[in-house]
C-alpha cells in the first residue's frame, strides 16, 4: 500500500466519523501529519480524480477512490488481524500502521489465507476503536 492508498484509507474513515466529508483536520489528526501536508496530498489525489475536495468543507472520495480505500482498509485488517491472532503481537496496531506500507497485494492474500477474516470485512472497523469491531484478543482489551 502506498502513501495515496494511506490518505485514501484516512479518508474513508473519517468521512464514517464525520458523516460527511473529511476535515483536514481530522485527516491530518488520524495520518499523525500536518494540516499542510493534507492539503497537498488531497490536491493530488483531487488531480487523479479519486477524491473530490470543497474548500472549507472536505474531502469525499469518488467511485474509484472509494474502491481504493476499501481494498487499502482490508489490507490494514489483514495485517491486523494476523499480527493480533496468529502472531500475538502485543503492538499490533502500531506494528500494522508501520507493515501496511511495504505488505503488496500478493503477501496480503497469502496472509488472508490464514487469519479467520469476517466476510463484512472492512465494513466491520468501527473508526472510533481504531480497529475492527469483531477483533478478539486473548488476555486484552481493544
Amino acid at each position: 500500500m502506498n502513501t495515496a492508498d494511506q490518505y485514501l484509507k484516512a479518508i474513508y474513515l473519517a468521512q464514517r466519523i464525520e458523516n460527511g466529508p473529511a476535515s483536514t483536520g481530522t485527516l491530518a489528526d488520524l495520518l499523525e501529519v500536518s494540516p499542510a501536508s493534507v492539503n497537498e496530498m488531497v490536491g493530488k489525489l483531487e488531480d487523479r480524480d479519486l477524491v473530490e475536495h470543497e474548500k472549507y468543507k472536505g474531502a469525499t472520495l469518488t467511485d474509484e477512490g472509494l474502491e481504493r480505500a476499501h481494498d487499502a482498509l482490508q489490507t490494514y485488517c489483514i495485517i491486523e488481524r494476523f499480527l493480533a491472532n496468529v502472531l500475538e503481537v502485543e503492538e499490533f496496531r502500531d506494528e500494522a500502521r508501520a507493515l501496511e506500507s511495504v505488505i503488496d497485494d500478493t503477501v496480503a492474500e497469502r496472509l488472508d489465507t490464514i487469519i479467520d477474516r469476517p466476510e463484512e470485512c472492512p465494513d466491520c472497523f468501527d473508526p472510533e476503536r481504531d480497529c475492527c469491531e469483531r477483533l478478539e484478543v486473548s488476555g486484552r482489551a481493544d
